[in-house]
């Protein structure tokens, strides 16, 4: 990266029009430029009244938004993969995970947590409960078995005691899944209370151990700012009975 490069970073403010907002593609990429250990700025654009502030280099465009250097880029995909092939070693350290497991477990998790929380048909929040924890199910299987490296040193190793996805380590798959998966967990626990089953323990662990890292904890918006953006899309329900909530079998099978 040369000298002279200048990154800023323009993410979704919250309500209050300053702190940072619900926007998982925003925290993904500020948690991006966090773990690489580059200066950059952050300014949190208040969609509501200051979108002007835009409109000199990416008028109309979506938040997130990054200049390097002057240059606007305004795809997500794109901007990780630039930043990753930009800001890399011996500079930088690489987040790409090692296997490319990693990068597709639990892609299907905020597709059927989206599904469910915002179903506007009472009869069949069951069914799609149950597809929501299938695909935790897998998510948490694939959290718990072993990796390549770790049975290298642990031959006999049974199950996985890794922190992140890939390894102990966040990577850009991290990056990408824990907003979501924190998005899900906050929403379900308060408007269905159905937060992610003890039994699932890989998936639990992995959470906890992001709400560990400063690099995760301080770019998640507040939960009453993740509340306030799902409250008008979810529509009003009992909590489903205890008896329909975990009857997935749990297993740490492939």
């Amino acid at each position: 990266m040369a000298e002279t490069a200048k990154l800023q970073l323009f993410v979704k403010a919250s309500e209050d029009g300053e702190s940072v907002g619900h926007c998982p593609s925003c925290q993904r990429l500020f948690m991006l430029l966090l773990l690489k250990g580059v200066p950059f700025t952050l300014t949190t654009v208040d969609t509501r009244r200051s979108l002007d502030v835009l409109k000199d280099f990416a008028p109309g465009s979506q938040l997130p938004i990054l200049l390097y250097d002057g240059d606007a880029k305004t795809d997500t995909l794109q901007i990780e993969e630039f930043l990753e092939e930009t800001l890399g070693p011996p500079e930088f350290p690489s987040l790409a995970p090692r296997y490319r497991e990693s990068t597709t477990a639990g892609n299907d998790v905020f597709h059927r947590f989206s599904a469910f929380i915002k179903n506007p048909v009472p009869a069949q929040d069951n069914a799609l409960y149950q597809l929501l924890l299938r695909a935790l199910t897998r998510l948490d299987g694939y959290l718990r078995r072993p990796l390549e490296h770790e049975l290298a040193q642990e031959p006999q190793l049974q199950e996985s005691r890794r922190r992140f996805l890939d390894g102990d380590q966040l990577t850009l798959a991290d990056c990408s899944l824990l907003p979501k998966l924190y998005i899900m967990d906050t929403v379900c626990t308060h408007f269905r209370q159905v937060p992610i089953p003890a039994e699932l323990c890989g998936v639990r662990r992995y959470l906890e151990s992001a709400l560990q890292v400063k690099e995760f904890k301080y770019t998640c918006p507040c939960s009453a700012e993740i509340l306030a953006a799902y409250r008008m899309a979810v529509h009003p329900r009992y909590p489903l009975p205890t008896a329909d909530r975990h009857p997935v079998c749990f297993s740490t099978a492939p």
